[in-house]
């Protein structure tokens, strides 16, 4: 229907039907094999078929990208995505607010986490500015997924709170795909699982087959870590299935590779890392490239492993996505200690311990400790429930009265009167042993280290 209405706006209104057929787009994908096979093609060849807009709008460019996607490939669209993911850091507010849900798509598609979480913290600053409540929890969840991503936990957990108070406030629930990404990540069973299943029933209730994908991909992310590994390739199975779904069949193809190396389907794994490289390679940048430099060295032997695993960490150590950069010290410890060369392995799975630990990826971190002790190295469990000492709430509302909001303010934000405000930083001042918000910084900091000790 929706292209159909393009078609008709064509003689019309061109720079409507163009924004009708992004929407076209998005729907098709969202909905996945229950849209046809045939509808997103026919969209991106209408779309090819456009002529060019005068001076082109983000909107535009991240269409013409989407469209050439579709018809020449991923290499073909990379040039018009990256003007696009360029051209939404300077996004105008109206836009911003029309077109919340695609602010950055396009660096999604570069593997640009960096990229996404700049322009969404970017957008989410210019709606909370706006007051626009109705599209603020939108925009959290946007920046928690990617802040989580860098492995930020504390901050992802204080976004979630904030989207989750303004949708109360507002009474428009919100699926909890941010706290899907966390838990997964944390490698809390329990917690994600249940998210999952909410997720995969959602899909199912609203014919949305993104968001099933959505938890297949955090399913194999968590069984991963939890190195149950024929539940992993399992999930990432299910997560990569949709040819036609750019975003996060993309990013569980990592995963795939990993479950299938590790369960022995060595024809799955190099398929799902050529499948990978198409993805990567176009993009020129050190996450892309330090991703699949993991994922082949998992593939690789000798000298060509041991390469490309330093390559990873190399790559992944000069960006913010620590996440990735701490499996990859993981995997090459896991390696080096199959090799025998158990002195390097100790200090590698030392490194990756500390940092999955410090980042409180917990069921990783458990997989790096086992194998510390298989290197003969006696480990203790570290604590990582000091982390959550203050509620995710209490979080949002220390983080702010640190950054220097007053009460008021931290009210206005949270949906809370400013005497509440007062009687949760009191309860947050007892919690961290301070006597005011002089001390939080200092405070919060040595909480979010907590988890190095033993």
């Amino acid at each position: 229907m929706l292209l159909q209405a393009a078609r008709r706006l064509e003689p019309l209104d061109l720079e409507l039907a163009r924004e009708t057929y992004l929407t076209a787009w998005r729907a098709a994908v969202n909905c996945g094999h229950l849209a046809g096979e045939d509808v997103l093609p026919e969209i991106c060849r209408a779309v090819r078929a456009l002529p060019p807009p005068g001076t082109p709008r983000p909107l535009d460019l991240l269409l013409d990208g989407l469209a050439l996607l579709g018809t020449d490939g991923r290499a073909a669209a990379i040039p018009t995505l990256q003007r696009a993911a360029k051209a939404h850091t300077d996004m105008r507010v109206e836009d911003v607010l029309r077109w919340s849900s695609v602010s950055s798509e396009a660096s999604a598609l570069l593997w640009d986490v960096e990229g996404m979480h700049a322009i969404s913290a970017r957008h989410v600053q210019l709606v909370r500015e706006a007051g626009a409540l109705a599209q603020l929890p939108i925009f959290l969840n946007g920046l928690g997924i990617a802040t989580a991503w860098i492995g930020d936990f504390a901050r992802t957990a204080s976004l979630i709170a904030e989207a989750d108070g303004v949708a109360a406030a507002i009474g428009i629930p919100i699926p909890p795909f941010t706290e899907l990404k966390l838990r997964t990540l944390q490698g809390k069973e329990a917690e994600a699982s249940a998210l999952i299943a909410h997720a995969i029933e959602f899909a199912a209730a609203s014919a949305q087959e993104m968001a099933a994908i959505s938890a297949h991909w955090g399913a194999a992310v968590l069984y991963n870590g939890l190195a149950r590994y024929e539940e992993a390739l399992s999930a990432a199975r299910q997560a990569t299935s949709n040819p036609f779904e750019p975003w996060v069949s993309i990013f569980a193809l990592p995963e795939l590779v990993e479950a299938a190396a590790r369960v022995g389907d060595t024809e799955l794994a190099h398929d799902a890392l050529a499948r990978l490289a198409e993805t990567t390679r176009p993009c020129g940048n050190d996450i892309a490239a330090g991703i699949e430099a993991r994922c082949r060295a998992l593939l690789s032997d000798g000298p060509a492993a041991d390469e490309l695993y330093r390559e990873a960490i190399d790559r992944l150590g000069g960006t913010r996505v620590r996440t990735e950069l701490a499996r990859a010290h993981l995997l090459y410890g896991e390696w080096l200690r199959r090799e025998g060369r158990r002195i390097d392995a100790r200090e590698r799975m030392r490194t990756a311990y500390d940092m999955l630990a410090e980042i409180g990826m917990e069921a990783f971190a458990e997989r790096a400790r086992r194998e510390l002790v298989a290197t003969g190295e006696t480990v203790r469990k570290r604590s990582v429930e000091t982390v959550t000492t203050l509620t995710a709430q209490e979080t949002s509302i220390a983080r702010l009265a640190r950054d220097g909001l007053t009460n008021p303010e931290i009210g206005a934000r949270l949906f809370l009167s400013a005497r509440t405000v007062e009687w949760h930083l009191r309860k947050i001042f007892t919690k961290l042993g301070i006597g005011s918000r002089h001390e939080l910084n200092a405070a919060l900091a040595k909480l979010g280290q907590a988890s190095q000790t033993t």
